[in-house]
């Protein structure tokens, strides 16, 4: 009796130290290019990721080679996806210069990827003749387009592809009626939240938003958007500013999105050639 009651006793004491895990985060708007390599080196950008409780992230780089060196290190945390810039510079000119076709065809013939971008495109110029190319790259790869766009350019790309699947960067900056608007009207488009912080404030989730999360639980995940080197360094805090807010919502949503839903979207799309 004395042994069977010291064996309940450590089991409450053991249930009492449990902690709950930190929910996973699925970041889907990572960033690691030219600039980032020298400043925070593929090991330290490495141990941020895992020590800021990412599951998986999608990252692209302004010349490519950034994510695939990642990707090379830990190909369990990393999706690459192929963005049309070569240099920062190009976020402005890519849609009508030629060359970017010819450059994305050589990556997709060396490299696996689940996504093209995240490339800027705004309403008209969606028309021109390498974006078009470049949905037409989509189709031919199986690849998601990973979108910073309006609401025009977005509406525009799915007449081009009725059947693609696309990410919608920032969520257009849009407000949360607009957002589930287009969600609503379009079945294949997901938003990331990155660099977004009008649908939470103190850990609570703003009530538009809330509405938005509960009627479309499989489309939304969260980014951090690291565009800027330094930003790296904001992963770990970002991903903990996300599990709070989160935590205001149901589990199954919340996990839908904190995780989820980029593993569904993402996960399976790195087959290889």
């Amino acid at each position: 009796m004395r042994a069977l009651l010291a064996a309940v006793l450590v089991s409450f004491a053991s249930a009492g130290n449990c902690q709950p895990q930190p929910l996973p985060i699925f970041d889907a708007h990572l960033h690691y290019s030219h600039d980032a390599w020298d400043t925070v080196p593929v090991e330290q950008a490495i141990d941020i990721m895992r020590k800021a409780g990412l599951k998986r992230a999608l990252i692209s780089s302004s010349g490519d080679e950034g994510q695939q060196r990642l990707y090379r290190a830990a190909p369990d945390l990393v999706i690459p996806e192929l963005r049309p810039y070569r240099t920062r510079g190009e976020i402005g000119t890519w849609v009508r210069d030629e060359t970017v076709v010819a450059y994305l065809e050589e990556k997709l013939s060396k490299y696996k990827y689940a996504s093209i971008g995240e490339f800027h495109l705004y309403g008209a110029d969606a028309e021109l003749p390498v974006p078009r190319l470049v949905v037409q790259l989509a189709k031919k790869f199986n690849l998601l387009l990973h979108a910073h766009s309006d609401i025009d350019a977005i509406e525009r790309l799915f007449r081009q592809w009725p059947q693609a699947r696309i990410l919608w960067a920032h969520g257009g900056f849009e407000r949360p009626e607009r957002v589930a608007e287009l969600l609503r009207k379009y079945r294949n488009l997901w938003c990331d939240l990155a660099f977004r912080t009008d649908h939470a404030s103190g850990g609570k989730v703003d009530p538009a938003w809330r509405s938005a999360f509960l009627q479309f639980p499989d489309r939304f995940m969260v980014g951090t958007d690291s565009y800027t080197p330094e930003r790296w360094h904001y992963i770990p805090g970002h991903a903990d500013w996300s599990r709070q807010w989160l935590a205001d919502l149901p589990r199954d949503v919340a996990e839908r999105i904190a995780w989820k839903n980029g593993e569904e979207v993402f996960g399976s799309l790195l087959q290889p050639h």
